[in-house]
């Protein structure tokens, strides 16, 4: 095995990004097919049978599974997506895989390629050195993590179990045991297209749109009043992008709005739905007909109730390498939520700050990737 900062070099310098369901990125760049096959290959190296589970045409996970000597005292899965965000605006050569200054830089250096590149170099060693005691362990590298988690729901669908989980993102070598869930929407309104020259013969949508963010605006208060979490905080919503009408000389006959909601423990996509599509529909002026449509699959909330165990072991594990650590929550969504509901008891881990994630000069401070990995093996080998 490559060491660590060569490894994860080679991770960055093999584009996987996800489209995000956008159409206009260079096809040379799409999608985890270049670091699947990489994986496989390190893998197969190793002596190890690679099974391939797919997503979609040319997506797939893979997935590793180690059986130690004796009995297995507990059995874990280390988990983490192979996929990042587009690379625009960024003013470092995404690809490139630079190193300065002790850090790497890249897009996917920081989330989630680095968190992959530890939990790969952890299970290489598990495999060479074949420790007594040591836990049944299968790592899987999924795919669409960030728009949407099929790959994760896939893996958990083709019966992929262990009796907890550690998921890889940025978290300074700390434990992430909760986060909120997301729900996203379309929504859609229509009109009547004609002449500007003549707008009432027609019917705006972008007017009509307007008063249904306005109406978001004003809800958007109104969670922000709802009981918070003790541990999560607030309700939120947001409109990430509006889109609508073909020229400026047209009325608009079609607007689209993105909207993106955190949902708290106990709420779920439907029900988050159907309060606001509720609310929407009883706005003054609101007398005409619009479309709130699921925009993605989102994710639940992750309830640090069902990690309590785990949060302990794991925390003992981090104290041994590194002399401490803290347990938290974070406002956005992981896989971490997807495992746990498939009664996988999970926390978030890796290497890297989410402060450097998707930025324009994403970049990982190697030397948490020695830590990273030593409390991975370690938390394996059942210590």
């Amino acid at each position: 095995m490559l060491p660590l900062p060569q490894l994860l070099a080679e991770l960055v310098k093999r584009p996987s990004v996800n489209p995000m369901g956008r159409t206009d990125l260079d096809p040379a760049i799409l999608y985890e097919s270049r670091v699947a096959a990489f994986l496989e290959e390190q893998l197969r190296a190793l002596g190890c049978e690679v099974r391939r589970i797919p997503m979609a045409e040319g997506r797939d996970n893979i997935v590793v599974t180690y059986e130690p000597p004796g009995p297995a005292p507990f059995s874990v899965l280390f988990e983490a997506h192979t996929d990042t965000v587009p690379v625009d605006g960024m003013i470092v050569e995404p690809f490139a895989a630079k190193i300065e200054g002790g850090k790497l830089y890249g897009r996917g250096a920081c989330d989630v390629k680095a968190g992959g590149t530890v939990m790969l170099t952890a299970f290489a060693r598990l495999v060479k050195e074949r420790p007594k005691g040591s836990a049944k362990l299968t790592v899987a590298f999924t795919v669409d993590e960030e728009h949407g988690g099929r790959g994760v729901s896939a893996l958990m669908r083709a019966g992929v179990r262990a009796d907890c989980a550690i998921v890889a993102e940025p978290t300074l070598l700390n434990i992430v045991n909760a986060h909120k869930g997301v729900a996203r929407w379309l929504l859609e309104t229509t009109g009547v297209a004609c002449h500007s020259s003549r707008p009432t013969d027609g019917v705006s949508a972008v007017y009509r749109m307007a008063k249904l963010l306005t109406g978001i605006e004003r809800y958007a208060g109104e969670l922000a009043a709802r009981p918070a979490d003790p541990v999560l905080g607030g309700r939120t919503i947001s409109v990430g992008r509006v889109t609508g009408g073909v020229s400026p000389n047209t009325v608009p006959d079609f607007c689209r709005a993105d909207v993106d909601r955190r949902l708290l423990p106990g709420e779920t996509f439907d029900t988050a739905t159907a309060d606001l599509e509720a609310y929407l529909k009883a706005l003054p002026g609101v007398d005409f007909p619009f479309t709130l449509s699921q925009a993605s699959p989102g994710c639940t909330p992750l309830d640090p109730k069902q990690s309590v165990e785990l949060t302990a072991r794991f925390g003992a594990t981090i104290d041994s390498v590194v002399g401490k650590h803290t347990v938290h929550s974070v406002p956005f969504g992981t896989d971490a939520s997807r495992i746990a509901v498939a009664g996988v008891p999970a926390v978030v881990f890796g290497p890297g700050d989410i402060a450097q994630a998707h930025t324009k000069d994403e970049w990982i401070d190697l030397a948490q990737l020695e830590p990273a990995a030593e409390i991975l093996y370690r938390f394996a080998c059942g210590k």
